[in-house]
C-alpha cells in the first residue's frame, strides 16, 4: 500500500496571482520550462506565428493575449511533485481566481517592478489572507526600468501587513539586472539571456572580488542593501512565513527566464505540503483518511472534438484510484471515475492514481458543480465555494428563435461551470435570463462562446443595476415593484438576490422598509 502521508508531504501546489500583464501567464511558462515539462517556452504578446502560451487554451484567450480560464499542470522538481493550477489574470475573471485558490496550499505573488503592489494584486492577496494562504513574493520585470528595491519593500510592507524577507537582493537598478545575491544560500549569481527567453537562463557563480571588478557600483550599492536587510534582521523565518505573517521575496524577470529557477527552489523548500483540511462543521479530515476531493472547478468543451465536461477536482485525502466508484456529497450519488486525466491546456494524460494536494480532471463529469466534495468511506462535505458580488448586469436573448433550445442548453452549461451568474424570475422567464457579471468581459466570453460551442448567437440589453445583495422570500414580496431594484434568484444555489442601480436607492429602500433583509455577498466593493 502506497505511503499517502510520505506522497503528501512531496507535493507543492500553488498558484500564481497578479494584477493583469504583471507576467503571470509567462511566469506559468517559465516555471514549466525550469522544471523540464516543456521544452520552449511561449510568449504571451508576440508576433504572429510564434509560440501561444501553452496553459492558454482558448481561442479568444490566445487572440486577446490574455488569461480567461484557469489551467493545471503537474511537474516534478527536486523529488516534489508540484500542481500548478494557473488562473485567470484579468480583474474580469477574479471570481475564477477565488475558486482556485480554494484549492492550492500556497500562492506566488507576482509584482511588477515598476508598479508595486496594483489593485487586482491586493483584491487577490485579501483572498489568500482569508484563507491564510501563504505568500511567496517575486518581483517581476527586473530588467526593465522600474522602482528601487528597498522602495518595493516598504510598499509591500505597508499593503499586505506581511514583513518582506528578500531571499534573492538584485544586483543592478531594474533596467539594468546583472544577476541576484542569494542571502540563503551565499551565492553570488550572474544571468546570461538566452534567445528569446525559450530556453532556461544561464547562470554563473561569481566571487565578490569578480562582481566588483565586473559590477563595479552596481556591487557595491547591492552589498550595502544587502548589509542593511542583515541589521534589520529580515531573514526568512518558516513559521512567520506560513502563518502568514511574512512574505519571502525574489527578484527576477519571467520573460527571460532570469530567477525562475531560484524561485522554483524556495517553493520546494518553503512552500507548506498538503495537511487536514475542514469539513463544513469545521473538523480536520486527515490526509492519511480515506479519498476526499473538492471540485474547484469545472471547464466544458476544452476538447471541441470531443464537447466533454472536465470536473477539476482537489484532492483533499488519501489515494485517489482511476476506477473507483466515490460519492457525490451534495445528492448522496455514487460517482464513476473510469475517465481521470491530468490536463494542462488542451494536452492531457491519463492519470491512475493521485494523492493529497494532485489535480485530477473527471471527465463528463454532468452532475458536478464548483464546492462539490467526492468521497470513499467516511462521509465529508466540505464548505461550499461562495460567488462573488456581481456588478454587471445584462439579460440574454436568443438572436435566432430557432436555436431557443441550444441556448438554454448553453446558459445552462456556463452557469453550471461558474463562468457567469445566471438569474430568472418569473416575470422575464427562461428565454430572457439575467447574467451577473463580476467584470464586463464575463459576458464577452458568454457571446463567444454560446457562438462557438452551442451555434447559438445571443444579443445582450445591459440593465442599470450595479449591486447585489442576498436577501429572502418575505423581503422579496416587500421590494416587489421597487422603481431601481428587482429580487431574482440564482439557479445556481436557489439564493434570492435583490439587484439595485446604486446604494443610493438601496439605502432609501431600506429606509422605507426597515426589516429588509439585504446581506452583502463577497469581494462586494460598494461597501
Amino acid at each position: 500500500m502506497t505511503d499517502v502521508a510520505g506522497e503528501a508531504k512531496r507535493r507543492r501546489t500553488f498558484a500564481v496571482i497578479s494584477h493583469p500583464d504583471a507576467g503571470k501567464s509567462t511566469m506559468t511558462e517559465a516555471l514549466a520550462l525550469h522544471a523540464s515539462a516543456i521544452t520552449q517556452a511561449g510568449a504571451v504578446h508576440g508576433k504572429a506565428g510564434r509560440r501561444g502560451v501553452t496553459s492558454d487554451w482558448m481561442e479568444l484567450e490566445r487572440t486577446r493575449g490574455i488569461s480567461i480560464t484557469s489551467a493545471a499542470l503537474r511537474f516534478e522538481h527536486r523529488g516534489h511533485v508540484f500542481n500548478l493550477v494557473d488562473t485567470p489574470g484579468h480583474a474580469d475573471f477574479s471570481e475564477d481566481t477565488y475558486r482556485v485558490l480554494a484549492a492550492v496550499d500556497c500562492a506566488v505573488m507576482l509584482i511588477d517592478a515598476a508598479k508595486g503592489m496594483e489593485p487586482q494584486t491586493m483584491k487577490l492577496f485579501e483572498v489568500c489572507r482569508h484563507r491564510r494562504i501563504p505568500v511567496i513574493t517575486f518581483v517581476n520585470k527586473w530588467d526593465r526600468p522600474g522602482r528601487e528595491a528597498l522602495q518595493l519593500l516598504d510598499e509591500i510592507e505597508e499593503r499586505t501587513g506581511l514583513r518582506p524577507t528578500p531571499i534573492t537582493w538584485p544586483i543592478g537598478i531594474s533596467g539594468d539586472f546583472h544577476g541576484v545575491v542569494d542571502r540563503a544560500e551565499q551565492r553570488l549569481i550572474r544571468y546570461l539571456r538566452t534567445p528569446g527567453g525559450a530556453t532556461k537562463a544561464q547562470e554563473a557563480d561569481l566571487t565578490a572580488e569578480q562582481a566588483e571588478a565586473e559590477w563595479g557600483g552596481d556591487w557595491l550599492r547591492a552589498g550595502e542593501e544587502v548589509a542593511l536587510l542583515d541589521e534589520i534582521g529580515a531573514d526568512h523565518d518558516q513559521k512567520a512565513f506560513e502563518s502568514h505573517e511574512s512574505t519571502p521575496v525574489l527578484f527576477g524577470a519571467a520573460l527571460t527566464n532570469f530567477g525562475v529557477g531560484r524561485l522554483l527552489d524556495a517553493l520546494a523548500d518553503l512552500a507548506p505540503a498538503p495537511g487536514p483540511r475542514a469539513d463544513i462543521d469545521d473538523r480536520p479530515r486527515a490526509v492519511e483518511a480515506p479519498f476526499s476531493g473538492l471540485v474547484f472547478k469545472v471547464q466544458a468543451n476544452m476538447d471541441p472534438a470531443h464537447r466533454d465536461r472536465i470536473a477539476f477536482v482537489r484532492v483533499c485525502s488519501g489515494r485517489f484510484q482511476r476506477g473507483m466508484v466515490l460519492t457525490h456529497a451534495a445528492t448522496g450519488r455514487p460517482f464513476a471515475t473510469k475517465y481521470a486525466q491530468a490536463m494542462f491546456g488542451q494536452e492531457r494524460a491519463t492519470v491512475d492514481e493521485a494523492f493529497p494536494g494532485d489535480v485530477v480532471g473527471l471527465v463528463n463529469a454532468t452532475a458536478l458543480r464548483p464546492g462539490d466534495t467526492l468521497y470513499d468511506g467516511v462521509a465529508v462535505t466540505y464548505p461550499p465555494i461562495p460567488s462573488f458580488a456581481p456588478e454587471h448586469f445584462a439579460v440574454a436573448r436568443a438572436r435566432n428563435s430557432g436555436k431557443s433550445k441550444q441556448f438554454r442548453r448553453g446558459i445552462d452549461q456556463l452557469d453550471a461551470e461558474g463562468v457567469i451568474q445566471v438569474l430568472r424570475s418569473d416575470l422575464r422567464g427562461d428565454q430572457a435570463p439575467v447574467l451577473a457579471a463580476v467584470g464586463p468581459m464575463q459576458f464577452e466570453v458568454v457571446q463567444h462562446r454560446l457562438a462557438a460551442e452551442f451555434g447559438a448567437e445571443i444579443s445582450l440589453d445591459h440593465l442599470d443595476y450595479t449591486l447585489a445583495r442576498r436577501t429572502d422570500s418575505a423581503s422579496a414580496e416587500l421590494m416587489a415593484g421597487q422603481r431601481g431594484a428587482e429580487v431574482l434568484m440564482r439557479g445556481s444555489d436557489q439564493t434570492l438576490l435583490a439587484v439595485f442601480t446604486d446604494r443610493w436607492r438601496m439605502g432609501s429602500i431600506k429606509s422605507d422598509h426597515p426589516g429588509l433583509v439585504l446581506e452583502p455577498l463577497i469581494a462586494d466593493t460598494t461597501t
